[in-house]
């Protein structure tokens, strides 16, 4: 990436994040390859259920972002939360505001940054427990009744890109109603279950709840295993996120990580991340 590119979308907030690459020549468009009457949400989708005919081991699943049209209206963020019922100071998928420039010529640039899925994740070598591991669709996932919330692995993410429950509760702040107390210790049985990791995870108790764990983006697996995309890519007002089977050579993503202004953050860092960025 070129230093002019680089400052453009890695200022001082964004330059520790992204790693220079050579010089590309960057498109002036984004890459096509369906048809224009058709919604890149219907192909990716066609494409899930067909990745999702395949052993688990042959499909290599990657998110892509373009950055040109991420306009930053935190619909992703948003439609996480909703989805994976986060509660307060839990993001799996924060967006990055940098402004760019000096007045009277100001721009803001954003960046999304769920988590990376690196291939070579520093998070899973750290923890002492074995809570965090690459399943068998290789996303990194957290067990979390074998975590001990010692948030190791938040210390060893480059990325930023894990959160710790303190266990706060949306309800915490509810009056007394009917002279029923709604809000502290009794917050959290007014919490939707958190349906993570083929479970049911309410927010009540210590070791049969996320209540003291690390927290991450996991690529919606409960969704994927339905054959349904991601919350944050189906809900992108701009189309701005991509999600697919790098391992199929017909897939979108696999046609847009093929482009030379594709960068994916840190590589120097030997992490091979599998979210990779549109420049």
């Amino acid at each position: 990436m070129s230093n002019e590119l680089l400052g453009k979308y890695a200022s001082e907030v964004f330059a520790g994040l992204v790693s220079a690459v050579g010089e590309v020549e960057i498109s002036a468009a984004p890459a096509a390859g369906f048809a224009p009457s058709e919604d890149v949400l219907v192909r990716m989708e066609r494409e899930l259920k067909r990745a999702l005919e395949k052993p688990a081991s042959e499909r290599r699943w990657v998110m892509v972002i373009d950055l040109r049209r991420c306009i930053g209206c935190h619909a992703c963020t948003i439609a996480c939360v909703a989805e994976n019922k986060l509660p307060p100071g839990v993001v799996y998928r924060p967006v990055m505001t940098e402004e760019i420039g000096t007045y009277p010529n100001v721009t803001m640039k954003f960046l999304p940054r769920p988590c990376m899925q690196c291939e070579k994740s520093p998070c899973t070598e750290v923890c002492p427990v074995n809570a965090t591991y690459h399943n068998e669709e290789e996303i990194v996932v957290v067990d979390y009744e074998q975590c001990i919330g010692c948030r190791a692995c938040m210390a060893a993410c480059p990325y930023g890109a894990r959160t710790f429950d303190f266990g706060y509760n949306y309800a915490e702040q509810l009056p007394v109603f009917d002279g029923a107390i709604i809000g502290g210790e009794t917050a959290a049985g007014y919490e939707h279950a958190s349906q993570e990791y083929g479970e049911a995870w309410k927010r009540e108790g210590r070791h049969e709840s996320p209540v003291g764990n690390v927290r991450k983006c996991h690529f919606c697996l409960h969704r994927i295993k339905d054959g349904i995309l991601p919350a944050c890519t189906t809900t992108c007002i701009g189309r701005a996120t991509y999600f697919g089977d790098a391992n199929d050579p017909e897939s979108l993503v696999a046609e847009l990580i093929s482009k030379p202004n594709v960068v994916r953050l840190k590589e120097e860092l030997g992490t091979e991340p599998r979210v990779y960025y549109i420049v």
